[in-house]
């Protein structure tokens, strides 16, 4: 191990598959290299190598969550049954340190002959639980699940939402060391979600290691220490959730950050600070990037896309009050937008989104949704656009980002142009009567 507190150390870990065009070169690849080794020849492969991981290397500690992300077919799942001992890595070593308890799949461990009471049982052995270790949980185990009457019904009748329940009751009432989850809790309904993650966050604190695979980036954000990102097999980069996930994206969309096509004016440094120029005063710049010089602009913005349009400048005003340092409860704020198109666009589209500072979602949408008319008539190559977005304060007292998007749609590939992530920081002042993240303008009748 490379620290005390570390339950989990992989060092240098692959994992070769082979595939084979006749029955018969499966079995010399199973004899013949032995005899090769052994006499000090070359070793012939009479399969296919097909490489699902390549020199993975990481520590988890105790305590931590981690978050496993990557397109399918990049190794996440190989990478966690050979955590798990379920499969052993070509080359390399893993360590682990604790009991794991695991969800690789829907039931796995499950026999569907068996009923969920049964099979309670036969997974707590597996375990390591005795069966008066079991007796004592059950209840616990059977309260989670809240699958009723069918918890003495076959598995083999469940559906996969009730397989989830039970297999995840079971592995998380028995208290592990290391608890591995792989895109499982993408099954339950939103309530049973919310109480899983409320059970992870309960094994965090005391103690538990997780290791959560899942496409949902919000959930990296919002529940992960650090994360992980595997691309082709290898370790595409390591570190904070947030910028792992922004990599992610990255990928995910199947672009890297390009150069951006030269605009038709030459781009040069701005001078120009907004905060010491009245309001009524301010014209959006399309000539160079002022975007990055207006108060409220956050530098640690993510920023990608091939260049085909440029978003230039913003002005962000509440209540008359431009670029304001907070925002009150209530308040009408307007975003104004100027953008440049370098080449032509066919069915431009405009984005707009909201996170807390966590990375959750509040508010998402853009000018296809609304079906914004005007936003089709924009594209032609030279223009020159600006956008006016309005909307309500009715966010709680805390900080925000918006995101900016301008992409276009071919077919069912959207083609970011110029994406702006966590670009506009502001802050909405203390809210005493409002829990949560958005006011929903409750009232309260009480009659008698």
């Amino acid at each position: 191990m490379s620290s005390d507190q570390s339950v989990i150390s992989v060092r240098n870990v692959s994992k070769c598959f082979y595939s084979y065009d006749k029955p018969h070169d499966r079995l010399k690849q199973a004899i013949v290299p032995r005899f090769q080794r052994w006499a000090g020849d070359e070793v012939t492969t009479y399969g296919k190598e097909f490489w699902a991981l390549r020199d993975i290397s990481f520590d988890v500690q105790k305590g931590e969550t981690v978050g496993i992300v990557g397109r399918n077919g990049s190794g996440k799942s190989t990478l966690l049954q050979i955590i798990c001992g379920t499969l052993t890595p070509t080359l390399g070593e893993i360590e682990t340190r604790g009991r794991i308890a695991a969800l690789l799949e829907l039931g796995s461990g499950f026999n569907p002959e068996f009923t969920g009471r049964e099979n309670v049982y036969l997974n707590g052995a597996v375990l390591g639980l005795t069966r008066e270790e079991i007796n004592e949980r059950f209840d616990a185990i059977a309260g989670f699940a809240d699958i009723g009457e069918f918890l003495d019904h076959p598995v083999k009748t469940y559906s996969s939402g009730m397989a989830v329940r039970l297999a995840f009751a079971v592995q998380a009432q028995v208290d592990p060391e290391i608890l591995v989850v792989d895109e499982a809790l993408s099954v339950g309904d939103a309530r049973f979600q919310a109480k899983c993650f409320e059970r992870l966050r309960q094994l965090k604190e005391n103690g538990t290691s997780i290791l959560l695979v899942t496409h949902s980036s919000e959930q990296v954000v919002t529940h992960c220490n650090r994360a992980i990102l595997l691309e082709k097999s290898h370790v595409e980069m390591i570190g904070e959730s947030r910028p792992v996930v922004n990599r992610y994206t990255d990928i995910l969309f199947g672009r890297e950050k390009q150069e951006e096509v030269a605009p038709n004016v030459e781009d040069s440094e701005p001078d120009l600070r907004a905060n010491e120029i009245p309001a009524e005063e301010i014209e959006l710049l399309f000539d160079r990037d002022a975007y990055s010089t207006r108060p409220g602009y956050n530098q640690h913005e993510y920023r990608w896309g091939d260049g085909a349009a440029k978003l230039t400048d913003f002005h962000l005003s509440a209540a008359g009050r431009a670029y304001p340092s907070s925002v009150e409860p209530g308040e009408d704020i307007t975003l104004t937008l100027a953008f440049t198109f370098n080449r032509h666009i066919v069915n431009p589209i405009l984005g707009f989104t909201i996170k807390t500072k966590e990375g959750v979602t509040v508010y998402g949408t853009n000018s296809y949704l609304l079906d914004c008319e005007d936003a089709r008539e924009m594209g032609q190559s030279g223009a020159r656009t600006k956008a006016r977005l309005h909307f309500k304060n009715r966010l709680a007292t805390g900080d925000y980002f918006i995101s900016i998007g301008l992409a276009s749609r071919e077919g069912e590939e959207i083609i970011p142009h110029d994406r702006r992530y966590d670009s506009i920081h502001f802050v909405v002042e203390p809210t005493p009567k409002l829990l949560g993240l958005i006011d929903l303008a409750l009232t309260m009748e009480i009659t008698r």
